[in-house]
């Protein structure tokens, strides 16, 4: 039986509308993809919130176009601007003559660290594992029916911003559209896309966007740090405008086409001035107001993952993705010169949306699919898991 499914992601410069069908067969063949541009959000606010709704709706009505599918429900997800991820370390005793642990186990030990969380400001909208250990055992993700006297446990928990629920809330229902769920949108993009024995060396992900870019360090299946930084592409192209006084538009042509670190092939770029006159602009003119918003974004990314307190080891992988800087040739290789270690590109998940600035909303989509079947299907133990980290 096909079960379809509407996500909405909010970017910071676009909102992405994905439709698709999911199935015992076909684990998720998207039907129908809505874009819409917008002026997005920075530092926890809409840019300008009256077109907000239009935006919404065009990428909707784009949606439902091409999947042939009228849109009532949707699941929306959460950016890292509206998101704080807290961890917490608990544990509980194992009973019994012949203590294992057990789902009550993990549901006591989850309780516990819901417990420990506290009063947060916001909604828990995600909950998951970074790590189990039982005694002084090895980091699993699979304790059940372990043997052992304690087990132990850190949690991640992702808080999402009440003002975004509650607005996003009103605006669907402004549109007649009823949102379903709230989905934390770095979590499924970290999940989907960097593999699991790679998490449990413990990952970084960074996602330079328009207006924000996105830290996050993951470990099992958990977020355990995340930062979002108020500078993006965008700037780096609002920066090119003014200092070779350009339109805006040549401006990001210029950002999408320029090549980190190789100057080859780009001795000058032919730019449209505000006159209408094209004109030839050095290369060298374009490093002195581009390269300095590029190298502040990436200390900043430096900076986010020392700040983090997570301890990285030699092997944990750190991965690149967004419109920002990903899609440049040189980019990963500038911002790794910057962390001083490799950088790699996300593997390609879907043929049609293959774009690194479409990574958050398949991660998304990818994460409420994986939510609603557990929810719908819990006999087995990857449902139980399911129903007790998920949304």
């Amino acid at each position: 039986m096909k079960t379809t499914i509407a996500a909405v992601d909010f970017g910071t410069s676009k909102i992405a509308a994905l439709v698709a069908e999911s199935s015992g067969r076909q684990r998720c063949d998207i039907t129908g993809a809505g874009l819409a541009v917008y002026d997005g959000f920075m530092e926890g606010s809409w840019n300008n919130p009256q077109e907000v709704n239009d935006a919404i709706r065009a990428a909707l009505k784009e949606a439902e176009s091409q999947s042939g599918t009228r849109i009532r429900e949707v699941h929306v997800g959460v950016p890292a601007e509206f998101s704080k991820v807290y961890t917490v370390e608990a544990r509980v005793a194992l009973q019994g003559a012949d203590p294992r642990v057990t789902a009550r186990d993990i549901n006591e030990l989850f309780e516990r660290a819901q417990h420990d969380l506290g009063d947060v400001r916001g909604s828990v909208i995600h909950r998951a594992p970074a790590w189990f250990i039982v005694d002084d055992g090895k980091k699993t993700l699979e304790p059940m029916n372990m043997r052992g006297y304690e087990l132990r446990a850190m949690v991640s928990f992702v808080v999402a911003d009440e003002f975004f629920l509650n607005d996003v809330i009103e605006r669907f229902r402004a549109l007649d559209v009823k949102v379903n769920g709230f989905f934390s949108t770095p979590t499924g993009q970290a999940m989907l896309f960097i593999a699991d024995e790679e998490r449990d060396r413990t990952a970084v992900l960074v996602d330079v966007g328009y207006l924000c870019t996105d830290v996050m360090t993951v470990e099992g299946d958990a977020i355990t740090s995340l930062t979002s930084i108020p500078m993006g592409g965008g700037n780096i192209a609002a920066d090119v405008a003014w200092g070779l006084d350009i339109p805006l538009k040549s401006a990001e042509e210029i950002k999408r086409v320029f090549t980190y670190g190789i100057a080859a092939g780009q001795a000058s770029f032919d730019v449209p001035g505000k006159d209408g006159v094209t004109r030839a602009i050095p290369r060298e003119e374009v490093e002195k107001v581009l390269m300095p918003r590029a190298e502040e974004i990436c200390e900043a990314v430096r900076d986010a993952i020392k700040e983090s307190g997570v301890k990285l080891s030699n092997w944990s992988p750190v991965y690149l993705t967004g419109g920002g800087l990903a899609i440049n040739r040189g980019g990963r290789e500038y911002l790794a010169a910057k962390l001083e270690r490799t950088v790699r590109e996300l593997p390609r998940k879907a043929v049609k949306l293959s774009s690194p600035a479409y990574s958050s909303a398949l991660g998304l989509l990818d994460l409420v699919i994986d939510t609603v079947s557990g929810n719908n299907n819990q006999t087995g133990l990857g449902g139980f898991f399911r129903s007790l980290f998920g949304n």
